[in-house]
């Protein structure tokens, strides 16, 4: 045998790979294998490996010398199967299909030859033995058209609509019948002279004549496929869905089986199961008299694959057969390409089929019940970053269809809105207190615009990415959002919003998908999720709905299978009661600045900012407290016993006051206070890096008198709720501390405060105070600071910031760039940099732990909703994540499946020896 294997067999029941070898024979390659051992009627061939693919980039585009030496024999075991001779002249020739077939699947990313191994002499060759002319001219002028195409670049240039052989044959067809007519209508004469138009078209483009010699085919097919694994399409499809670009792809050279050779013969692509919503039907479409490339062109309009019952009625019968045993055998739902020659049925792929969120959920519960897979297989199945298109809000698809997309951003929240635009959050308030659906349309949002976030039905940005503002505080409510829609001219004095070349005025409609990132002129009619009314409202129909069922079934498996407890980021009862009834266990993040935007308090919190001694900001903050009080209550009592991880004051007091003249001058009216006043204190907090200027911890420790309020504020409330017979477990947490004298000034404080609550209420209050750890130095040292701290919570959004040295805010100008040239695999706001950031978590959890064992460890960034970054804190042991509320059930399937995940792994270990 030799040293190096780049070629494997398969054929007659036997094959040399079989179903686990995906990332040597990639995933196409691997189940042609596993169909031929389990005896499904597989046309034989070989799979030439990655590894060839490898070598060829890593050696100037050529191939391992042993490589011509190893197909030679794969060659000889097809003919011996087949009882043909690739290249015969004189009989029947062996023709061969050559196909891509990469580790994961790429759909229709990389291109297929068929009918390969036809030159001059072995198209009369086909002819005699099959007796049928216009077949076999068929078949040479559609390998002239691939070959030309995939091979010898012969394809459409700059300032061409058209593909050039597709304008050969429409030239052709209006010469000789004066019309458009279907291929299947032209003779073996009009086959024949297109190939002579072919092979002329292929001298005129590229200078060289078609090869005639069998095996320089084959050699130029396998290097266009292992060319076509860097072309433009499949980046950009490896690109979304992360496949690295050094896997490689495999070649599948198999034995040609025909659908094109009269009405007893067919060609078609089906799912075993419903992929759109999970239904247990068979799915697809087939043409008579065609090959499988003609099913998925869109040239003629296939069939739906129930129709194949009337038309061959014994193949539909073994199909039926191949479609139980394939789901028997994969365990999941099968996506196949077959062919029927001559009424005999052959199966040229299967592949596990790709689904929506809706079938993943179906098929998952379905199998259960079938006892097809167990219930920890239904977690694994369910993909936790498709979750949430369970829980949004839908266009109606007939809808869409007549709608015209006016833009393109980044898909921030998923659902459909639609509703009224409006460019302020104040008036898009006035607007929604009137009853009209609303939309806030802004360049970017701040946290000044929450109140009309709340108020909207969406949100759309014409900047900012996946993780600015308004994706954040979109995904924290729920909400559809759409940012960075950067063909958005958006004019605030005009109060107009200009794209695609329509302007539209405030008042005008408009409608975003969340889910895709598409941005719609006009209005779409939109339908809630059964979940989100079954669970929030109560609504007795939705609960009697099977995805109701199914979704609650499915968060029941992950509660039996997590250790990761999910918590919620949220500043209110509602959001909290919204998060409970998802299944979170406690808040990780109460963001309490959110809380001093709402109605009268931002005048109190200004006036306090104003103060220029300390007993003027104590007698505004005075007037803070009951607001704050009243807050903490609120959620205590929301929460029943579950802890509240509360954060200290954390923006730069500059993004509480006004920064334009007029709203300068109305704030002065109010508070009794020159506006030139007010403009010079505005002046006075200006900061060049407000990001790493005077917040968080800073501010607490510059004006000891803010955390003595937020603390009596919070110990105040907790003592009330205690007091009405409600468990209460505050958990408070001083921000961006990077040193522990930091933290100890702080914690003083609040100790101190507590005593005095509990002397003044009669109450005995358990709390613990903690830190978030999101200056890369306070990570370090967290042996240090963890003397004083008990608990950790990684706030992952500035801690990826100061790690990376990246604004969050600023980076869309080069994003692209880094994403294209593979700097950033993921956009480390979205997805934790495990390898940089997640290297100071790590230490952070390390050292912390030597100081106070078991100390309590949680993340209340927004990646704590990421389900790639929620399997990382499991993998490190962390206690919990946080997320805004309608990710909770994503996080907690994220979670659920690291722990099976894990699980496996260890079961799959081989024992210790003792």
């Amino acid at each position: 045998m030799a040293k190096n294997k780049y070629v494997y067999l398969f054929g007659n029941k036997k094959a040399d790979g079989d179903g686990s070898m995906k990332p040597l024979l990639g995933g196409k390659g691997a189940n042609l294998a596993e169909m031929t051992r389990i005896g499904l009627p597989v046309p034989p061939g070989f799979t030439i490996t990655t590894e060839v693919c490898t070598y060829y980039y890593a050696n100037k585009r050529s191939y391992p010398k042993e490589l011509q030496a190893q197909m030679e024999a794969g060659m000889a075991n097809m003919e011996k199967i087949m009882g043909t001779k690739f290249g015969d002249k004189a009989a029947m020739p062996l023709l061969v299909s050559v196909r891509s077939g990469a580790r994961d699947s790429m759909p229709g990313m990389m291109d297929t030859i068929l009918n390969l191994g036809l030159n001059d002499q072995t198209v009369l060759s086909l002819v005699a033995a099959t007796k049928n002319e216009r077949f076999a001219w068929d078949c040479y002028r559609r390998f002239i058209q691939m070959y030309g195409d995939v091979v010898m670049g012969v394809q459409k240039r700059e300032g061409e609509d058209h593909e050039p052989f597709e304008v050969v044959i429409e030239g052709f067809k209006h010469e000789k019948y004066h019309g458009d007519i279907e291929d299947s209508k032209l003779t073996a004469e009009d086959q024949q002279e297109l190939v002579k138009r072919f092979k002329a078209l292929v001298k005129e483009r590229t200078g060289k004549a078609f090869p005639n010699d069998p095996w320089d085919q084959l050699r130029g097919a396998a290097g266009a496929v292992f060319g076509s694994w860097m072309n433009d399409r499949a980046i950009v499809y490896r690109r979304k869905y992360n496949i690295p670009s050094e896997w490689g792809t495999a070649v599948n050279v198999q034995a040609m089986v025909y659908g094109n050779t009269g009405d007893t013969s067919g060609s078609g692509v089906a799912f075993t199961r419903n992929p759109a919503n999970g239904t247990n039907e068979f799915y697809g479409e087939f043409l008579i008299n065609a090959q499988g490339e003609d099913v998925v062109a869109g040239v003629r309009t296939p069939e739906p694959v129930a129709k194949l019952k009337a038309a061959m009625p014994q193949a539909f019968a073994e199909l039926m057969k191949v479609r139980s045993i394939l789901e028997k055998h994969f365990k999941d739902v099968q996506d196949v390409e077959f062919t029927i020659q001559e009424g005999k049925l052959f199966m040229l792929q299967t592949r596990n089929g790709k689904r929506t969120a809706m079938a993943a959920l179906k098929f998952s519960m379905d199998m259960v019940k079938e006892k097809l897979i167990d219930w920890e297989t239904a977690v694994m199945r369910n993909p936790a970053d498709q979750l949430d298109q369970l829980l949004a809000p839908v266009f109606d698809l007939a809808e869409v269809k007549k709608a015209k997309a006016i833009a393109t951003g980044l898909p921030a929240g998923p659902g459909a809105a639609c509703g009224k635009l409006y460019l302020n959050a104040d008036r898009a308030v006035v607007a929604a207190e009137k009853g009209e659906k609303v939309l806030l349309v802004r360049n970017e949002t701040s946290p000044e615009d929450l109140r009309g976030m709340i108020a909207a039905e969406g949100i759309l940005t014409a900047k900012g990415g996946v993780s600015s503002h308004a994706a954040l505080v979109a995904r924290q409510m729920g909400k559809v959002c759409v940012c960075g829609a950067s063909a958005l001219e958006i004019d605030y004095t005009a109060k107009t919003v200009t794209a695609s070349g329509q302007t539209f005025a405030e008042g005008d409609f408009l409608s975003i998908d969340g889910t895709s990132g598409i941005v719609y002129g006009g209005q779409i009619k939109t339908a809630p999720s059964e979940i989100i009314t079954g669970l929030l409202q109560g609504d007795k129909a939705a609960q009697g709905t099977e995805k109701f069922k199914s979704f609650l079934q499915l968060m029941k498996w992950c509660s039996q299978a997590t250790r990761l407890a999910v918590r919620t980021n949220a500043d209110n009862p509602e959001q909290t009661e919204t998060a409970l009834a998802f299944g979170a266990t406690g808040i990780g993040l109460t963001r309490t600045e959110h809380m001093f935007f709402e109605g009268d308090r931002i005048d109190a919190m200004r006036e306090m900012i104003l103060a220029e001694n300390v007993e003027d900001r104590k007698k505004a903050l005075a007037k803070l407290l009951p607001y704050q009080r009243e807050d903490f209550t609120g959620i205590f009592k929301a929460l029943k016993g579950f802890p509240a991880t509360i954060r200290f004051l954390d923006p730069p007091l500059h993004e509480f006051v006004p920064h334009e003249a007029q709203a300068q001058a109305d704030l002065g009216a109010k508070l009794g206070v020159s506006a030139e006043k007010i403009a010079k204190r505005v002046n006075q907090l200006h900061e060049f890096n407000p990001m790493l200027g005077h917040r968080g911890c800073r501010l607490g420790i510059a004006y000891p008198e803010i955390t003595e309020m937020q603390a009596r504020a919070v110990f105040e409330a907790a003592a009330d709720v205690q007091k009405a017979g409600i468990k209460v477990k505050p958990e408070v947490m001083i921000p961006l501390v990077g040193f522990k004298k930091e933290l100890d000034l702080q914690v003083e404080i609040v100790h101190r405060v507590a005593k005095q609550v509990m002397a003044e209420k009669k109450v005995k209050l358990s709390y613990m105070v903690g830190t978030m750890i999101e200056v890369p130095r306070g990570a370090l040292t967290a042996d240090e600071i963890a003397q004083t701290a008990e608990f950790f919570s990684f706030g992952t959004n500035d801690l990826t910031q100061m790690a990376l040295g990246i604004s969050r805010d600023d980076m869309g100008s080069f994003l692209g760039a880094y994403t294209e040239n593979e700097i950033f695999k993921k956009n480390p706001f979205a997805t934790l940099d495990q390898t940089g950031v997640g290297q100071l978590m790590q230490i952070a959890a390390q050292k912390g732990n030597a100081t106070r064992p078991g100390i309590k460890l949680g993340i209340c960034g927004e990646h704590g909703g990421d389900p790639d970054s929620v399997k990382f804190c499991h993998k490190i042991g962390l206690n919990y994540v946080s997320c805004s509320p309608y990710r909770v059930p994503v996080a907690r399937l994220a979670a659920a499946q690291a722990a099976i995940a894990d699980k496996k792994a260890a079961a799959a270990k081989p024992a210790k020896k003792k």
